[in-house]
């Protein structure tokens, strides 16, 4: 398994924009749209990963439980489906389905919206606030696959409880640790 760490993208950037397809509605959605009334955790994940499917139980609870205290949730693929074909959009339907997903799965086609976030890694976390500045982004706690750490979302939990609270958010973040997106070559 590749161990690729978040970039970290700068506290206090503002949400970049885009209009991706939710793979499992088909239906195309942009980000003011699906932000949460109160926060947004925007997640770069894919099917394939080890290390997302480690935290896809976690990732699904804390949706449960946190978008009804306004906070939205949005899942994205960025991988190259030409080489890693079981990434694709019609497995991401699939996925989101088997994993019950509450959030919409979108599909990042030309990777733009993965450059504009600086992601690297699957699973990346951000999360902005209701003004869609970014208040934290790293990983979701230091449970990784055969590490014996227990999954709990603490790291992410401990921002979105913050937020809620309007509580500053720790400003020392781990960055995730994940498969690196699958770039295209062109």
């Amino acid at each position: 398994m590749a161990r690729t760490p978040s970039n970290m993208l700068a506290l206090g950037t503002k949400a970049p924009d885009f209009k991706l397809v939710d793979t499992v509605t088909d239906t195309p959605h942009a980000l003011e749209q699906l932000k949460g009334e109160r926060g947004t955790v925007i997640m770069f994940i894919c099917n394939h990963c080890p290390f997302v499917i480690h935290v896809n139980p976690e990732i699904t609870r804390m949706a449960t439980e946190y978008q009804s205290k306004g906070i939205g949730f949005i899942a994205i693929s960025s991988n190259d489906i030409v080489n890693y074909p079981q990434d694709a959009p019609h497995l991401m339907k699939k996925k989101a389905q088997e994993e019950g997903y509450s959030f919409p799965y979108l599909f990042d086609e030309t990777q733009e919206v993965a450059k504009a976030y600086d992601a690297a890694c699957t699973p990346d976390f951000y999360l902005f606030d209701s003004n869609i500045k970014l208040v934290y982004r790293g990983q979701l706690d230091d449970s990784r696959p055969g590490n014996g750490i227990p999954l709990t979302g603490y790291d992410l939990r401990n921002a979105l409880d913050s937020l809620l609270k309007g509580e500053a958010i720790d400003e020392n973040q781990k960055p995730s640790i994940g498969c690196n997106i699958k770039w295209a070559t062109t």
